[in-house]
């Protein structure tokens, strides 16, 4: 029997790419994979923790809750060596909330891009490591709940290159390799990310859980 698992977010750039990271697992547990839009009546829930697991563990938690279904969440972000781990679990509001402002998601990341840009201005290449982490969680209504992580290292480069991806991808080159993660297709991006990694290593709780 196909049973649903609920992506507890309104982020449909991650839709889209939770969706293909999971297919194969989707196809092989039969489950069907549904975004928030199934469920309008779910608002926003605010990221109130300081740790990506907590952040994750409490959207997971509150969408399997308001839902009845299982719910896979993640928080995930960009750690910089010489900001100390910043922007961290604030990579998604680093340059504000914008209060009063009705800003499209692709003007949110930009801003947010260009004051990392300009806070490294004057960071010489050799100190500009980073990495992306992010940690996924698997809620159940019963209030089981699950955590597994992924980490890609790299460095943040000095202007954005590439169409492809969201977020901070266009100044991100992963170690090993030259191109940022928005000059990467899907397919090469879902290979190697941190979003990737984590979920990639949920499979397995999915299947004991769900399967």
């Amino acid at each position: 029997m196909t049973r649903r698992v609920v992506l507890a977010t309104h982020n449909e750039h991650k839709v889209h790419e939770l969706r293909q990271i999971l297919a194969e697992a989707a196809a092989d547990l039969d489950l069907e994979v549904v975004s928030m839009a199934a469920f309008p009546e779910v608002g926003e829930i605010p990221e109130t923790e300081v740790t990506f697991a907590g952040n994750a563990r409490l959207k997971a938690e509150h969408v399997a809750r308001a839902t009845a279904t299982p719910a896979l969440a993640d928080d995930s972000g960009l750690a910089v060596e010489v900001l100390g781990g910043s922007p961290g679990v604030f990579s998604a509001r680093w340059s504000g909330l914008h209060a009063g402002e009705d800003l499209a998601r692709g003007e949110k990341d930009r801003r947010n891009l260009q004051l990392l840009l300009d806070q490294l201005a004057d960071v010489p290449d050799e100190h500009r490591r980073a990495a992306f982490r992010c940690a996924a969680v698997l809620a159940l209504p019963d209030g089981t709940a699950r955590t597994a992580e992924g980490e890609v290292p790299g460095v943040v480069v000095r202007e954005p290159l590439g169409e492809n991806g969201f977020g901070y991808d266009p100044i991100f080159v992963p170690e090993g390799d030259g191109r940022t993660l928005a000059q990467h297709t899907d397919e090469e991006k879902n290979a190697i990310s941190h979003r990737g990694r984590a979920f990639r290593a949920m499979v397995p709780v999915l299947r004991d859980q769900l399967g």
